[in-house]
């Protein structure tokens, strides 16, 4: 085979550089096998892999190269590559290949030491390192709120890790200890192609359990709640808990419901995501095992395109403590899911699932991206993926959008 060198250039980046560079190699007729290139605060680092003409010294090449490199103050150095060493390379990318999102309000160096020491410890390689979340004004930073902020690294990641299950759990651990979600997916066709995304509505798109609300207003505020808590941690029967909660609410006025569904707390960062989502061509649902009543009012405001939940059954006026029809449990939100995808003809890979309760695991589990959204914890272990520190919209990080995307969106 012919002689294969791998260059490196770091230095002060300025237009015209790569041009002037392989046209030096074009001269000498140089294949480029691989190419790679990052600029951090305007200083360039750039990674060439070449093979030179058959019977083609590597000496006039680099001297060439050396004089050029010397006129534009840039470090330079370089290598060969054996065939062994290139033929190991190529079969290479034949690896398992992932994508890890470390999402954070900041991102600090203990947590990238920690997320990459795991990484290491299970046999896997990372080989590439890209911010998504748009650059920082330290300036403004001082004047806004601390939940705004947020910051977002993705990292592609190679090799077979030999238990992903207990990879995840490592992950998990760090997570609560250093304020930072860590999501680690296949990188595959399907990553990039989502198409459906299904959101639980209470404690999800909104900041709140309405029927705890509703159960304020008829004076069993504590004892619902009570129940609504044990319920999502998965201790009773969605079923029969909801069924006794609801019993409470029995004699409210109908009235009531309109002043709570005006006033329901929107979840940071819910809005950004459904326009961002509706923008880009997606489709939503609403699948709640709460109520239709307050479902429509949001699909009305965010532009939602399937609501399915439960019905309360209001006689002259009065809720009756009953619901109409059956109960959307989380049996019955699995099987809604799969009914949309086949709809809009979307494979299950393509869809991604949002909840937070045990009622929503089954969802999470048939959906291509399950997503436990500021979850309780036994749902947090469960999930395959969690997010707990940023806003619903960190989503689209998840899905390989860019900040500049999406503000491009927002134009």
């Amino acid at each position: 085979m012919s002689e294969i060198l791998l260059i490196n250039v770091t230095g002060q980046d300025k237009p015209g550089l790569t041009s002037s560079i392989t046209t030096i190699m074009a001269d000498y007729g140089l294949e480029i096998l691989d190419i790679g290139q990052s600029v951090i605060h305007d200083t360039l680092t750039w990674g060439i892999l070449v093979r030179l003409p058959e019977g083609k010294g590597s000496a006039p090449v680099i001297k060439e190269l050396m004089f050029h490199f010397h006129e534009h103050n840039l470090q330079f150095n370089y290598q060969p590559v054996s065939d062994d060493d290139y033929e190991h390379w190529v079969s290479e990318q034949g690896k398992n290949r992932y994508i890890l999102t470390l999402l954070a309000r900041h991102v600090s160096a203990e947590q990238i030491a920690r997320v990459s020491s795991i990484t290491a410890e299970h046999g896997l390689n990372i080989d590439d390192i890209r911010r998504l979340s748009g650059r920082r004004s330290l300036k403004q930073e001082a004047q806004e709120k601390p939940r705004a902020q947020s910051s977002c690294l993705q990292f592609s990641v190679c090799g077979t890790s030999p238990d992903l299950g207990r990879l995840r759990s490592d992950f998990l651990h760090i997570s609560s200890e250093l304020d930072v979600d860590v999501a680690f997916q296949e990188d595959n066709v399907f990553r990039r192609n989502r198409r459906l995304v299904v959101f639980d509505m209470d404690s999800t798109l909104i900041e709140a359990e309405v029927i705890d609300l509703l159960a304020d207003v008829a004076g069993a505020g504590e004892k619902v709640a009570d129940i609504t808590e044990r319920a999502m941690r998965g201790e009773l029967d969605f079923n029969g808990s909801f069924r006794e909660r609801l019993a409470m609410l029995k004699g409210l006025d109908e009235s009531v419901l309109q002043g709570i569904a005006e006033k329901l707390p929107m979840t940071e960062g819910t809005e950004r995501l459904i326009s961002s989502l509706k923008a880009l061509g997606y489709r939503t649902a609403i699948l709640s095992g709460g109520f239709t009543y307050f479902a429509r009012h949001l699909q009305s405001k965010l532009g939602i395109d399937y609501v399915f939940a439960n019905e309360l059954d209001i006689k002259d006026g009065k809720v009756t403590g009953e619901v109409k029809g059956d109960i959307v449990n989380g049996e019955r939100k699995a099987e809604l899911l799969k009914q949309i995808a086949e709809k809009e003809g979307v494979a299950l890979d393509q869809v991604i699932a949002v909840g937070d309760g045990a009622n929503d695991l089954p969802m999470l589990s048939v959906a291509g991206l399950g997503v436990a959204f500021r979850a309780k914890p036994q749902v947090e272990k469960s999930a395959r993926q969690s997010i707990s520190t940023l806003g619903l919209d960190s989503i689209l990080y998840l899905l390989g959008f860019s900040e500049k995307d999406l503000v491009s969106l927002a134009l």
